[in-house]
């Protein structure tokens, strides 16, 4: 329904806009090109719409101003990371406080004991392991996984996100079954169908196919697909998920690194999931650098001889900055002010009031599009609704987004660059997600006039 070169012209108009706008971006990014591989400090940083990225100045709340003076309502925060809003002033003073006392001594304070204690209280999981990054926290549990079930291979969901963890990077081959490495993928060691088992989200028979050959040491997922766009789990789904690992001895793994936008707790406290391992990162230290992972006691249990051992610092797991004390500092900042129930009362609704407005636009000029929810996020597609990440794979359209996103920053609204994503923070108003209504409504008459 798209007329392919009116969004060609389009485009080009807003990208001419760009450039007039965003001056001082352009001159620091062909500075920072001189010694910043890409100009940029992060590769991903590059995935912004747009000719060069944006060069920020200032982050607060759920806005933040860039170094034209420019001001945007930030619905991508981070891309999660900073889904308690910028700048917590609480956690500022945490760091400040902590980084004039010791930043890191490889020993524990008495912000371990209450962050330990916390996650315990949230997650369900008695017992608690911090790590740098959620993907850290994947590639640790994976090892603990393969040493504890003497299995050698790892089932994930076709088009999932776990980090930058090899045994992740996969997708399947639709017609043979094999697992492939994701298109994207770089220097993979070693041939992904060696470590990895690919099934179809929402896919039971598969699943239990899949585990019945009995090589598979741990199920590694997300309670809900998000990296690719939101696919919500079918009824009955987890359940079935969960019988089956126990059935055929295999780990459950359950990454909500994403999914705590559903609450508090994520989906495994708001949707009684029951995992063996459980990780989290990005939210929980209020933007600086901070995960954990947590195992139920059975797990510990069967885990104490081997924290005990000698050979622990070289076992692969840890790392010399892990659990230091300014990241410790930040976590009990943050989850003693924020991530509360309070908070998601305010976050989802308007994520909610978001997914009503871009459907209401859908709506009125009939596109075969959709919009999707998850707790405080939300997201559009140009398809109907995908039940597993292939489908959702195969319906993104690389230049109707590029577009979409331009027209947004130039109109002070910052999306999630890798999907048409909005997350919610406790700062965020109303008054942000009308005005994003508006200019999706601007976006989408341009589109079809």
């Amino acid at each position: 329904m798209i007329d392919r070169q009116r969004l060609a012209e389009l485009h080009a108009r807003e990208e001419r806009e760009f450039v007039e706008r965003h001056p001082v971006s352009r001159e620091r990014a062909l500075a920072a090109g001189r010694s910043l591989l890409g100009g940029v400090p992060m590769a991903w940083m590059t995935r912004w719409p747009g000719s060069f990225p944006l060069f920020f100045d200032t982050a607060s709340g759920a806005r933040f101003t860039d170094v034209d003076g420019i001001e945007y309502v930030d619905f991508c925060l981070g891309d999660t990371g900073a889904m308690t809003g910028h700048a917590l002033p609480q956690v500022a003073d945490a760091l400040s406080h902590q980084a004039r006392r010791g930043i890191t001594t490889m020993l524990p304070n008495d912000d371990a004991a209450w962050v330990g204690d916390e996650l315990a209280r949230r997650f369900g999981l008695p017992t608690w392991q911090m790590a740098m990054t959620a993907t850290d926290a994947n590639r640790f549990v994976l090892r603990f996984a393969r040493h504890l079930t003497g299995r050698s291979k790892v089932l994930v969901f076709d088009w999932c996100y776990h980090g930058s963890v090899d045994e992740s990077l996969v997708t399947r081959d639709p017609a043979t079954g094999r697992t492939l490495p994701r298109p994207g993928s770089i220097g993979p060691q070693v041939d992904p169908s060696l470590t990895t088992v690919v099934v179809p989200f929402n896919d039971v028979a598969a699943l239990e196919a899949a585990l019945a050959e009995g090589d598979i040491a741990c199920v590694l997922a997300e309670p809900a697909l998000t990296n690719i766009g939101i696919v919500l789990p079918d009824p009955g789904f987890h359940d079935a998920l969960r019988a089956l690992t126990r059935r055929y001895g295999t780990l459950l793994v359950i990454d909500e690194t994403h999914t705590i936008c559903v609450g508090p707790g994520g989906a495994t406290r708001a949707w009684g999931l029951e995992p063996d391992f459980f990780v989290i990162g990005k939210t929980i230290g209020g933007g600086m650098p901070a995960a954990a992972y947590g195992m139920n006691a059975d797990v510990a249990a069967r885990l104490a001889p081997v924290i005990a051992h000698d050979g622990i610092d070289v076992s692969g797991v840890g790392g010399t900055l892990t659990g230091n004390a300014l990241a410790l500092a930040a976590v009990r900042a943050t989850l003693g002010s924020t991530l509360r129930d309070e908070d998601f009362a305010h976050m989802i609704p308007l994520a909610t009031a978001w997914t009503d407005g871009v459907r209401s636009v859908i709506d009125e000029h009939r596109l075969p599009w959709t919009v999707q929810q998850l707790g405080g996020r939300a997201e559009y597609w140009f398809c109907p609704p995908p039940r597993d990440g292939a489908t959702a794979a195969a319906a993104v359209d690389h230049e109707l987004d590029a577009f979409m996103h331009l027209f947004a920053i130039n109109r002070g609204i910052l999306l999630t660059p890798f999907h048409n994503m909005a997350l919610m923070s406790p700062s965020h108003s109303l008054d942000d997600v009308d005005r994003h209504t508006e200019v999706f409504r601007q976006a989408v008459e341009a589109l079809v006039a």
